[in-house]
């Protein structure tokens, strides 16, 4: 089965089209030159987006991502932050052609199937269509260890209840979205809806139901200690780590 695109259509509301627009023109004109293309995912390109509650996610496509200085992106972030409070805030990823086009189920799927492309040539067209299979699985969660030990451990030291908030929200959807990807040979299809890959893991996972319910509750209402938390999620990391293993086992036996 091949995947299809998340986002079919741009439907960006009225309230966010003057964020979105200064946004991509105030990087542009601070990175002149070392930009090659910006897009979006989420649910302001896909027109769902909730005013006061919503993120803006940028991808910012480069030849050299060193050429992205962190502070003066952040600086620019936090000018629109100030000047469009509708948006909880900008989070940007930064990439380079290379990867997109060297590891295609990886960075190649993030631009591909879940970006649209908001400015520049999309790169996205000379990536291959993304097949799933074990393979593409396995590459997808290359990175999710040290993602998942970075925010852990974040979560773990971070002293602020803001912060904490944050951490476990961002934590549950990392753990939803990595048990989402066991099941994309039965769904055939990546959701950007939270709840519907929670619907799906219930549905095709052998994992406990109880464990994925409970991620879902904190991705919405992060209002749980710390420790317990961390208890459930090292448990469904540990599932998750465990079947993806045996998946690479599988693969390299059968080959």
């Amino acid at each position: 089965m091949i995947l299809e695109k998340v986002i079919n259509r741009i439907a960006i509301q009225s309230e966010y089209k003057d964020l979105v627009d200064k946004y991509i023109d105030n990087i542009v004109t601070e990175f002149k030159g070392k930009v090659h293309s910006i897009y979006m995912c989420g649910s302001i390109p896909k027109g769902t987006a909730k005013p006061f509650k919503s993120d803006a996610d940028f991808t910012i496509v480069c030849v050299n991502p060193k050429d992205i200085d962190y502070e003066r992106l952040s600086n620019i972030k936090d000018r629109l932050l100030e000047e469009y409070p509708v948006v909880t805030k900008i989070d940007t990823t930064i990439c380079s052609m290379d990867d997109v086009l060297s590891k295609p189920n990886e960075w190649g799927f993030w631009v591909k199937i879940i970006c649209v492309c908001m400015y520049g040539d999309d790169v996205s067209e000379e990536v291959p269509p993304i097949i799933i299979s074990p393979e593409f699985i396995l590459d997808l969660n290359t990175e999710t260890k040290e993602e998942v030990d970075r925010v852990h451990r974040l979560l773990s030291n971070a002293s602020d209840n803001t912060m904490k908030t944050r951490y476990i929200k961002g934590y549950s959807k990392r753990l939803i979205r990595a048990l989402y990807s066991l099941v994309l040979e039965d769904t055939g299809v990546w959701e950007d809806e939270i709840i519907k890959m929670k619907d799906a893991i219930v549905n095709y996972c052998s994992i406990d139901g109880a464990l994925v319910e409970y991620l879902y509750a904190c991705y919405l209402d992060s209002d749980v200690s710390v420790e317990e938390f961390l208890e459930i999620a090292d448990e469904v990391y540990h599932y998750f780590e465990t079947a993806l293993n045996r998946m690479a086992h599988s693969r390299t036996s059968s080959g």
